[in-house]
């Protein structure tokens, strides 16, 4: 007679297990959820900084041609000239942004461009678009494009004009992209009012 108002726990501890069960469901969801989120995030990241490591390890000028210096007085140059253009595939260069760096055995001197356009420049150097697509924007060089570059070192700030056999060097910045530099010896011999291309 006992029996009959006994306590049957089967169907209760069933139920039990299937909240349980739902719980830890519930909760793997949620964690899976945060961590392929988490995952996803990385990725976009990762290419953000492969596609900007890319972009700043890449540089869009190359030399064109050689480097011609100008000696102002016996013995030290005062002017130098070369050219640039865009590498290919490159993409376009503001040369209103563009910094120089002039460096030799006592000098080291930078001087943003200083101006808007074309032979504007205020701090001892100039660009001019010499190769270039009709209707072009002046101060961007781009794809196919030639620009001559004039730098006055009196006008750039250079205490000591270099002299003969001195070491040059000339960093051209762009505002995005890497460095091209240009190092030159100067020759052995200058000659006032003469060009001379360096190597």
């Amino acid at each position: 007679m006992w029996k009959i108002f006994a306590k049957n726990e089967k169907g209760f501890t069933g139920l039990e297990a299937a909240i349980v069960l739902i719980a830890f469901v519930v909760v793997a969801a949620v964690f899976s959820y945060v961590m392929l989120g988490a995952g996803f995030f990385t990725t976009q990241k990762s290419q953000e900084v492969v596609h900007t490591g890319v972009t700043q390890a890449s540089s869009s000028l190359a030399p064109s041609g050689d480097v011609i210096v100008g000696s102002t007085a016996t013995g030290s140059a005062g002017t130098i000239t070369f050219y640039l253009t865009n590498t290919a595939g490159g993409t376009a260069v503001d040369m209103d942004k563009a910094i120089l760096t002039y460096t030799d055995n006592d000098d080291l001197v930078s001087q943003e461009y200083g101006g808007s356009g074309p032979n504007n420049g205020t701090h001892g150097w100039n660009y001019t678009a010499v190769i270039y697509e009709p209707g072009h924007n002046d101060n961007l060089l781009e794809s196919g494009e030639k620009y001559r570059i004039d730098v006055n070192l009196t006008g750039f700030n250079v205490t000591t004009l270099p002299v003969i056999n001195e070491k040059i060097k000339i960093e051209v910045k762009p505002p995005e992209g890497a460095v091209l530099p240009l190092g030159k010896t100067l020759p052995p011999a200058l000659v006032s009012g003469s060009y001379y291309s360096v190597f």
